[in-house]
């Protein structure tokens, strides 16, 4: 956790009109298969019905409200139309606590809660331990989880500070477990099929705390190293194949992704920026969040995900806000309060049932659904074998 060529073809959109899909097959029978805990606490029962109407929209964001410990599905203006989490002052199990990564697989969101850090927010001044991957349905119910709330560990089904975790293909969970300095590959049966550094004892190649994993096309793994300063490509063997520091200038790599260009997308938390590189590592394209006179000083900007349309999604964490940035570096859209200033996280923490309009609180990432552009894609579409 941080505290300081078009292939569309491929890609599986959401699919509220399409009941016969293949995803919607396995999202259905993933509810099936898996024993759903008891519900949760009623997450806006008044507004479900009304909700339910515009959930999992293509064109809606998926954003990690993470110290309002909840995931939010908001619409193109910033309403929200579908939300999982009980608020900044609940800290059960009903909500995710300090979540920091949240996607869309079918009609399932899966979301990975790391707790919160001791003496950071006033609401849990002790801090709050979660430490858990969750795939909840639609109405809130948990379907499928591996880790335990209020447990860390490294053992079976145990984690420490999950930050990130990727819906594979085959239906496996690639969980970013930053506390255990690994990244594992689980499948369903919260069996570990796989993990990274693995055998590999090389000082080198180990991990320091990381902060995201993503299959690519070619079968490897593009790892976020945050505190090595570096994204690494690794084989499913253990071995790096390539490593991206945008010419040695990268400070705590929040996220990487691998762009249809061949670029890497990254973000480059400790210089509060999202930088582009090419295969060569040569920056070609970058966005600093703290320019602004009302900015923190250091935003320690989480995520920056590429759009199909060429724009850049970016969670400016510390700055309490998602931004939508055109390549010609423009902010075209906003969710959160404006900038006011701050120390360490700024001035305009809100939370509101309706609208992320009247605010966000830390926001540690936020996906377009229906976009996957530079992101692993749930499911294999195009049924070949090369994802």
């Amino acid at each position: 956790m941080i505290m300081k060529n078009n292939t569309q073809n491929r890609r599986c959109w959401p699919f509220t009109h399409s009941p016969l899909s293949l995803c919607a097959l396995l999202s259905l029978s993933l509810a099936l298969l898996f024993t759903a805990s008891p519900a949760v606490a009623d997450h806006g029962s008044r507004d479900r019905d009304r909700s339910f109407s515009s959930f999992n929209r293509n064109g809606n964001v998926l954003i990690s409200d993470q110290f309002n410990n909840r995931v939010i599905e908001v619409s193109p203006s910033g309403n929200i139309v579908w939300s999982f989490g009980l608020g900044p002052n609940d800290f059960s199990a009903q909500s995710v606590i300090g979540v920091n990564d949240a996607q869309r697989v079918g009609s399932l969101t899966l979301m990975a809660g790391t707790g919160t850090p001791a003496n950071l927010i006033p609401q849990a001044l002790n801090g709050a331990a979660d430490n858990r991957v969750m795939l909840v349905d639609q109405r809130g119910h948990i379907v499928w989880q591996y880790g335990q709330f209020g447990q860390t560990g490294s053992g079976p089904n145990l984690l420490s500070t999950p930050v990130q975790s990727t819906f594979l293909p085959n239906s496996h969970v690639l969980i970013t477990d930053q506390g255990n300095n690994r990244i594992i590959e689980v499948n369903l049966h919260k069996q570990i099929v796989w993990q990274y550094p693995g055998d590999d004892t090389n000082a080198d190649d180990q991990l320091n705390s990381p902060n995201s994993a993503e299959l690519l096309e070619n079968g490897h793994i593009l790892i976020a190293d945050e505190n090595n300063n570096r994204a690494i490509e690794v084989t499913r063997a253990d071995v790096i194949v390539k490593t991206f520091t945008a010419s040695n200038t990268l400070g705590a790599v929040a996220f990487a992704s691998r762009l249809d260009n061949g670029h890497t997308l990254l973000t480059d938390a400790g210089n509060s920026r999202a930088v582009e590189v090419d295969a060569n590592d040569t920056v070609v394209w970058q966005f600093f969040t703290d320019t602004d006179p009302m900015s923190v000083a250091a935003p320690l900007p989480t995520r920056a995900v590429r759009l199909h349309n060429g724009d850049t999604l970016i969670s400016d964490q510390f700055n309490n806000r998602v931004i939508r940035v055109s390549s010609a570096g423009h902010i075209v859209a906003s969710f959160g309060l404006p900038l006011a200033g701050g120390g360490a996280i700024g001035n305009n923490v809100g939370y509101d049932l309706h609208t992320t309009q009247k605010g966000l609180y830390s926001p540690y990432d936020a996906k377009v659904i229906g976009d996957y552009t530079g992101l692993t894609p749930p499911f294999d579409f195009d049924e070949d074998s090369d994802d």
